[in-house]
């Protein structure tokens, strides 16, 4: 990169805005874009119109020509540095800026550097970029068919659109089960493209100081440490090696999985950071965070489930086809490219199961980011609940009667299931008995069986749902080779006050409240004595962020283990001063005491004094520890649903009338925090059984691309959510927690759904492909002669 030489960008200029108190500290109410810093530059993307073209040449000369525009950066000004692919978490490579071609509509093309941010957005209109366009392959099925244009070209010999084919479970025993199966259902369930539409877009500001090499990034990240190791594979061949680039995450305005991966305007700002040796600001607007940013779900899947005629279910077989679009650059453990989604059996305890799921490449943007959900435990959950229902209608079994009959027992745990995974503890039928009591099920079904009589169309639906959180287990958990372990580092200064610093990094799940009540628990030190960091790579141990409902499974554990050896270290100062041996000291939160004499004690805010003062000889100074904790297993949070809807003939509307969610989740640390994760979560799983879709066009047009088309709940649209718990604590966690985070994102789509289809079900309807629209109803409705 070269730049023009410019009045404005040196000691002389005048035409950058700088806030005189540069802000950028960790919990002071500041985001990325809250950051101005002395001659800060400022970067915007120019975007592809075309969802698959050749470009035949860039021709910046209008843009460079304007005031303030100091350069364009091209694929091929990247390629110079060799920095224009970079891997995804997938061990994929993705284009920074393409050289050759776009593979995706609003894909970046170029990047505009400006003096201000008004100037770059011009800048990008000033760009000319002429295209040859392409074939279109938004179609996974017709991407794989024979024929099928060839997109990712720039792999040596690559024939195909093909991604993985990945398989899981006994093929042989499930199709003897279904040949042995008196009743089988199959269905074909589709679940779209959403987005998580957070209210703060991605951006960074990169700053790098030549004289001693180190660069700093502020960013939108929920992974600071492993993103700090991908810039550090991408850039180390031109200098940036993992010691010399800091990464801090300040607060964050939602997350939910899409500030996981590497987006390229990341890496555009750090480059043009690094070769103007300028700061560089780059933020998203709304529409490039929604039609360019990473997506979740889109999997087409076939499903079939085997039972007896007496509602026994013995078998699932699954076959699913994954569209990736152009790159697979999903957040998932290497060995499971299909995340978690073979935790697909539920909460129900099956003779058989296999699963195959095959992923594509396709002309859209590239993603399979797990929005709120554990690794594709939503699509998960939703195929085999969905599939539950199926079968109780076709048997003519009571919903709930028949999740009853086949949950997983109590007395079963820890039950492996037949697609491998450990199951910690559950108490299904509990859940279940509670929402069922909660809503009044009996008499809600007699309702209902009522109002079907005069014509009116209510539904019951039921999701009896197992999550699974906490990656993860070093031996099957890892991004890029990094096992997904978590950590916490707690410093006991004299005066008993501790600063504790952490791996993860929240985006609003009050970590600070939850990890300083773990603290205050396992250590008896007031909460308002202690200071939680995280974000910050230059402070906080190596961990792997925060998603998949990790946090407290993994990071909270770290916590109580680091507590725990403190505590120990404690025990032998407290012995000390006492002049006690250590078996003879009781402990209790705050203190330690000897045994029958509970005035002779020492508190937790004297022991830490002496760490630092009056320690045992050859004992060191201090009273520090650290925990990086591989979790034993995952923890399996579950929990039971029901939704009421109300549907409208003439329109089509479905009105849900009441939702009553039941979960457990363990142990619980802060009940105020895990009924605010729950009602947000009921609300994110709202939005894709009845709102949300991307869709394209078969030039690969999006159909969604702004919120006039892309529909999110309000306030109005939101029901008033019903919830209780039961606890059924995981016998492995330090704390018997087991996580909350996603659970009711994974729990609600499958409950609307059910209620849906079961108010339509008399009148031949089978199933809805989510977000059940009115005009979807109103079509199925027409289709068998009902409504206007």
């Amino acid at each position: 990169m070269t730049l023009r030489t410019s009045p404005e960008i040196g000691g002389m200029g005048h035409a950058v805005k700088r806030k005189e108190d540069p802000r950028f500290i960790r919990g002071q109410g500041t985001y990325v874009d809250d950051i101005e810093l002395p001659g800060m530059l400022y970067l915007d993307i120019v975007r592809s119109p075309y969802a698959h073209a050749t470009i035949k040449h860039i021709d910046a000369s209008k843009a460079l020509a304007m005031p303030g525009v100091l350069d364009v950066i091209t694929g091929a000004t990247l390629a110079q540095h060799n920095l224009h692919w970079m891997p995804t978490l997938m061990s994929d490579m993705q284009m920074v800026l393409p050289v050759e071609k776009v593979m995706y509509q609003a894909q970046e093309v170029a990047a505009v550097l400006a003096t201000d941010r008004y100037t770059a957005a011009d800048g990008v209109t000033a760009v000319d970029v002429a295209y040859e366009p392409l074939p279109v392959v938004v179609d996974p099925f017709k991407a794989l068919e024979p024929g099928a244009p060839v997109l990712r070209t720039d792999k040596p010999g690559k024939t195909d659109n093909r991604i993985f084919h990945w398989e899981v479970g006994d093929k042989a025993a499930t199709d003897r089960a279904f040949r042995d199966a008196e009743v089988t259902v199959k269905e074909d369930i589709y679940i779209p493209r959403i987005h998580v539409s957070s209210i703060e877009t991605c951006g960074c500001v990169a700053q790098f100081d030549r004289v001693s090499g180190q660069l700093t990034v502020w960013m939108t990240t929920q992974a600071p440490h492993a993103i700090r190791t991908v810039f550090a594979l991408v850039a180390g061949h031109v200098g940036l090696a993992e010691h010399k680039i800091r990464i801090i995450s300040p607060d964050i305005g939602g997350g939910f999985g899409g500030k996981v991966p590497v987006y390229p305007g990341y890496v555009i700002a750090v480059a043009a950071a690094v070769l103007t040796g300028k700061p560089v600001k780059w933020i998203e607007d709304r529409m490039e965070n929604l039609q360019a940013d990473s997506f979740a779900r889109d999997y087409h899947i076939t499903a079939e489930l085997a039972a007896q005629r007496d509602g026994t279910l013995t078998a699932l077989r699954i076959k699913t086809l994954a569209d990736h679009g152009y790159t697979d650059a999903a957040a998932n453990p290497s060995k499971f490219p299909a995340g978690l989604f073979h935790i697909c059996t539920g909460s129900y305890d099956f003779r058989a199961a296999h699963v195959e799921v095959d992923g594509v490449y396709t002309n859209k943007p590239p993603g399979g980011i797990a929005y709120r959900c554990s690794f594709r435990v939503t699509e998960a959950v939703h195929t085999v609940e969905r599939m539950v229902d199926i079968m109780a209608h076709e048997l003519q079994i009571d919903p709930a009667e028949l999740r009853k009959k086949n949950f997983i027992q109590p007395e079963r745990f820890p039950y492996t299931s037949v697609l491998g995974w450990e199951y910690d503890s559950g108490n299904y039928g509990g859940a279940l008995d509670l929402a069922m009591h909660k809503i009044g099920y009996a008499e809600l079904r007699r309702e209902q069986a009522a109002k079907r009589q005069r014509g009116e169309l209510m539904g019951i639906g039921i999701s009896s749902f197992t999550e699974i959180v906490g990656a993860g287990p070093s031996k099957h958990f890892d991004i890029l080779g990094i096992k997904m372990f978590d950590s916490c580092e707690i410093r006991i200064h004299p005066t008993g006050k501790v600063m504790a610093r952490f791996g993860t990094k929240s985006q609003g799940q009050g970590h600070e409240t939850t990890y300083a009540q773990i603290l205050a628990e396992e250590l008896g030190i007031p909460v308002a004595d202690i200071q939680v960091e995280e974000g910050d790579t230059d402070t906080a141990p190596y961990g792997l962020g925060t998603y998949a409902s990790r946090s407290t499974p993994t990071a909270g554990a770290a916590a109580a283990i680091a507590s725990r050896k403190i505590r120990d270290k404690a025990r032998k100062i407290a012995a000390h001063l006492l002049e006690a041996s250590e078996e003879d000291l009781e402990w209790e939160p705050g203190k330690f005491y000897v045994k029958g004499s509970p005035e002779r004690a020492k508190t937790i805010q004297e022991i830490t004094f002496a760490a630092y003062t009056n320690h045992p000889q050859g004992m060191e100074a201090g009273l520090e520890a650290v925990s990086y904790y591989d979790p034993p297993n995952l923890t399996f949070p579950f929990g039971s649903y029901i939704c009421v809807v109300d549907i409208d003939k003439g329109t089509g509307e479905v009105k849900i009338r009441r939702f009553v969610a039941i979960d457990d989740c363990g142990n619980i640390i802060n009940p105020m925090i895990v009924e605010g994760q729950v009602h947000g979560g009921l609300t994110m799983g709202l939005a894709p059984a009845l709102f949300e879709e991307i869709s394209y066009d078969a030039q690969g047009n999006i159909q969604q691309g702004s919120f006039m088309d892309y529909l999110l709940p309000t306030a109005m649209e939101t029901p008033n959510w019903e919830t209780d718990k039961t606890c059924t604590p995981s016998p492995h966690h330090p704390l018997g927690a087991k996580g909350i985070g996603e659970s009711a994102t994974v729990g609600a789509p499958a409950a609307i759904a059910n209620a849906v289809v079961d108010a339509l079900w008399h009148l031949g309807v089978r199933h809805i492909d989510i977000p059940i629209t009115p005009e979807k109803v109103w079509q199925c409705l027409r289709a068998n002669g009902v409504g206007n």
